[in-house]
């Protein structure tokens, strides 16, 4: 019998990083990969990207739909509430023998948490790592706890989940499969993205993503406005801003960017989201990455280009020596900018190395998810330091 691996996924992002490990468990003749779409996949505000999913020849077996009112700390709760719910439903109508998840968004706790209560063994991609300006950093730990296979993106953080109790032979070490992504995925053609975007990418282009930081008593609208206003410093620049996740007041941020593309017709292009291949494709022809997503300071550095971090969102990741971390204020900004954009910020990250790179990501992680004994994964001991 077929080994039934169930893949969640919930966002854009995450969906261009598990992508390739659906394709090749598509075709494992030991694998029956099914598919669960939730949250932003489900609405039409952040792009409607299940349909990316379909378009790129993948059947989607259940969609769980969890749209509230509005994207405040409350509803927020209550959008886990309704995706908990919904997975309890397409797990018993699916029966996976394995449910696979990528990283800290709040959804996937709820997923976590449905499977645990079905007995469904989860395997984790991303733990270990540390996020300290937002929820998600908890919310990862936790996810970790839930799990029994943990797929890690360095040895740092692979000793971290062990740390945590994890048996040290169900943690591995994969390197990040995004470093792979961007390793082994032809980018477009410049004529051919510009085409697709029906916007001119020109030497010195900006891609932006900004986020809430979830865990800042600051006002997110400030925050944004800082970002913009350290932008307009550059007014001879190029941008593309793609929108955040619906994190709770990713509207403000949603609202604020729309404007301003909107009084920078023809210098600044805003995307819902731009896919997995013009993302990439894009990271060949900008001079720098700006925001405070993960992308930044996983992916990007093995593009040889800088990366400004904004604030504290990402605060406690492993980066390479291309990220330039600043705080969320104008001139912080324009400064890191600055840098990123001169010859010595650009030398830098010639120059700089990845530590989420590793040989054989994609392999790794298709070959333990297929392959790691079941029987293993449906109970857990605690593992205890000290008996090392």
């Amino acid at each position: 019998m077929k080994r039934k691996v169930c893949i969640v996924t919930g966002t854009r992002a995450e969906w261009g990083l598990l992508s390739g490990i659906a394709n090749e468990l598509k075709h494992h003749s030991d694998v029956e990969l099914q598919l669960v779409a939730t949250n932003m996949h489900l609405d039409e505000r952040y792009g409607h990207t299940i349909d990316d999913i379909i378009a790129a020849g993948f059947e989607v077996n259940e969609r769980v739909p969890m749209m509230v009112e509005d994207d405040s700390p409350a509803m927020t709760a209550k959008a886990m509430a309704k995706c908990l719910d919904g997975m309890v439903d397409a797990f018993s109508r699916l029966n996976p023998h394995l449910v696979v998840i990528l990283g800290d968004r709040y959804e996937m706790l709820s997923v976590a948490s449905a499977a645990t209560v079905m007995r469904i063994p989860i395997v984790h991609l991303h733990g270990g790592e540390i996020s300290e300006g937002a929820i998600d950093d908890s919310i990862r730990h936790a996810i970790t706890k839930l799990s029994s296979l943990h797929l890690t993106a360095t040895e740092e953080y692979r000793a971290r989940v062990i740390q945590m109790g994890e048996d040290p032979n169900r943690v591995i070490n994969t390197g990040a499969i995004g470093v792979y992504n961007v390793a082994h995925i032809k980018p477009m053609s410049l004529e051919e993205l510009n085409k697709s975007l029906d916007f001119e990418i020109t030497p010195g282009t900006l891609l932006v993503t900004y986020h809430p930081a979830t865990l800042d008593d600051a006002d997110v609208a400030s925050r944004c406005q800082a970002l913009l206003d350290a932008l307009d410093t550059f007014a001879e620049n190029k941008v593309i801003i793609t929108y955040p996740n619906n994190d709770a007041q990713g509207r403000v941020i949603i609202e604020m960017i729309e404007d301003y593309a909107a009084k920078n017709v023809g210098r600044v292009l805003v995307k819902p989201s731009l896919g997995l291949h013009r993302y990439i494709s894009a990271l060949h022809y900008v001079a720098a990455v700006v925001g405070n997503s993960s992308s930044g300071i996983i992916e990007v550095p093995s593009l040889h280009i800088p990366t400004v971090n904004i604030g504290i969102r990402q605060q406690g990741r492993m980066a390479s020596d291309s990220v330039i971390h600043c705080a969320d204020d104008r001139q912080s900004i324009t400064d890191a900018i600055t840098m990123a954009l001169s010859n010595e910020g650009q030398l830098q990250a010639q120059q700089a190395s990845n530590p989420y790179c590793k040989e054989n990501t994609l392999n790794l992680i298709v070959d333990a998810i297929a392959t790691t004994p079941l029987e293993v994964l449906k109970r857990k001991s605690f593992y205890d330091l000290n008996e090392i």
